[in-house]
């Protein structure tokens, strides 16, 4: 006797990876556009000694590289989720 769940039942899971890849593209077109903007803050307060501000623009800078790297993994998560729960 085999019992198996049936996948084909479960509709969407087409829609739910458009859906992440939507956002993982929005999330990564805003970081890099934070990068850029807290970089430059950054180089430019330290060059006129405002300490203060240059490191809320490090501050910055090291908050949109996290945000990329964990919406890369979610999506990386999200893939993985999928695939083992299509193996069961």
């Amino acid at each position: 006797m085999g019992v198996f769940p049936d996948f084909d039942g479960l509709g969407g899971i087409g829609d739910l990876r458009a859906v992440v890849g939507a956002l993982l593209t929005f999330v990564l077109i805003v970081a890099v556009l934070m990068l850029v903007v807290s970089a430059i803050v950054w180089a430019v307060a330290s060059a006129h000694g405002n300490y203060s501000t240059a490191s809320k623009g490090r501050v910055g800078v090291l908050v949109s590289v996290g945000a990329a790297a964990l919406a890369g993994a979610g999506v990386a998560w999200m893939n993985w989720l999928i695939n083992l729960g299509q193996q069961l």
